[in-house]
């Protein structure tokens, strides 16, 4: 079988950089933010600039924690922006591979099987990979990070790791140059999917890099973290058997929605409430233009004081339904029910979970039935008037209130400005 060649390409420093072209300037020189000042000094950064970096500023830094000495510019965030160049660079990668040997993992990264266009265009992994970043920074004035591995698990760690200490931006890994450049890498929290939760799971057996995994003995691994100890252990020594075109045929067993806020200022339980019961009646809609139901929802409330520990968790409803009368109801009930009272609250999110097709729901209560599909169509006349003159063609009373939230995020992508 031949061996797999793929790339993970990373826009640098992807949001500053448009900025910082949109501008005219250097995203190499210059010193540029990407935040939104409206939001206080505690407003956090989506970006900035390389020179920034190196000062040793971090990249998801708070305003407040950029040292008044560092002059820089401040950008507010361009969501749609930002989408219309990651679409340009797509469109320009497809030039070169087709869309089938591409995994889009964010707005800002790619992975690539280029095992069978090496022959195609007599190149080497480092060489295409060379050609597809001067054919970006050519028409896009965005420069990019490059990782190459045999397998999709190296080429990610290439990229995180090696390629930034290479002056070309290219990192190259192999299960051979892996074990000798990254098994004692530390933090370990540095490698891909190992957050500070894992590694404190694994400190508490004395492993502190991924040498000390491939080395402890699998029984207390599968002990400590049960089925997803095989990631673990594969990662340990390299081995990913995973590939873009599994990702590509991979359907879930389960499926879910979700919405999540960060909250503008601290909120009182009350407010809280109000801005819970907003998303309800944002994210519902989604499930019923999609004919979909649910018997499960998520509500999770985070607090400003770090050290109250967030409330709330998953709950099974009494039966499948889409209806925002029921789902609001049960919102509500168990907002109330889990919810801290007179701690400040920061953060809200809630899901629809196990969600099937409603042609497959069991008719019931006539009347119920009937009351549910009555609700279901003007649900479904509301979301085509959203569709046709924008989200907020159609509020309530409640997005009136003082403290509402959904006429502002309807005007946001990804929670920020989607100008």
């Amino acid at each position: 079988m031949k061996q797999k060649i793929y790339l993970c390409i990373d826009l640098k420093s992807f949001y500053a950089s448009v900025e910082c072209v949109e501008r005219g300037l250097d995203p190499l020189r210059e010193n540029l933010v990407v935040a939104d000042p409206s939001r206080g000094r505690g407003g956090i950064c989506l970006a900035i600039t390389p020179p920034m970096k190196k000062l040793g500023i971090k990249n998801r830094c708070r305003i407040f924690e950029i040292p008044d000495t560092v002059k820089y510019i401040t950008a507010i965030p361009r969501m749609k922006l930002y989408m219309e160049y990651s679409a340009k660079i797509y469109s320009i990668y497809l030039k070169y591979v087709a869309a089938e040997d591409i995994h889009v993992y964010s707005i800002d990264e790619c992975f690539f099987d280029i095992t069978h266009y090496l022959p195609l265009y007599r190149k080497t992994g480092r060489q295409m990979a060379q050609m597809l970043l001067d054919a970006v920074f050519a028409e896009t004035g965005i420069s990019a990070t490059v990782g190459i591995g045999t397998n999709l698990f190296l080429a990610k760690v290439a990229l995180d790791i090696t390629a930034k200490h290479a002056p070309d931006r290219i990192g190259i890994l192999d299960e051979a140059m892996f074990r000798e450049q990254i098994w004692h890498h530390r933090p370990i929290t540095d490698i891909w999917n190992i957050g500070k939760g894992v590694a404190k799971r694994l400190e508490k057996h004395a492993i502190f890099d991924l040498y000390g995994i491939a080395h402890t003995d699998e029984k207390v691994l599968y002990k400590e973290f049960g089925v997803n100890a095989e990631f673990l252990i594969d990662h340990s020594k390299g081995i990913e058997p995973c590939t873009i075109r599994e990702i590509k045929e991979y359907k879930p067993s389960t499926n879910s929605v979700s919405n999540g806020q960060i909250l503008f200022s601290d909120y009182g339980y009350d407010d809280a409430l109000l801005a819970m019961k907003e998303m309800v009646d944002l994210l519902v809609p989604e499930i019923v233009e999609k004919g979909l139901v649910t018997n499960s929802i998520t509500l999770n409330i985070g607090y400003s004081n770090n050290e109250v520990k967030s409330t709330g968790g998953t709950k099974k409803i009494s039966d499948y339904t889409n209806s925002e009368k029921k789902l609001m109801h049960y919102f509500i009930d168990y907002y109330n029910a889990t919810t801290r009272r007179g701690h400040p609250i920061r953060r809200i999110n809630i899901g629809l979970n196990n969600l099937i097709s409603e042609d497959f729901l069991t008719l019931s209560f006539l009347p119920d039935v009937i009351e549910d599909e009555k609700e279901r169509s003007k649900q479904k006349a509301i979301i085509a008037i959203k569709k046709k003159y924008g989200k907020n063609a159609v509020i309530k009373g409640m997005n009136l209130e003082e403290k509402a939230t959904a006429q502002i995020r309807n005007k946001l992508i990804g929670g920020h400005n989607g100008e």
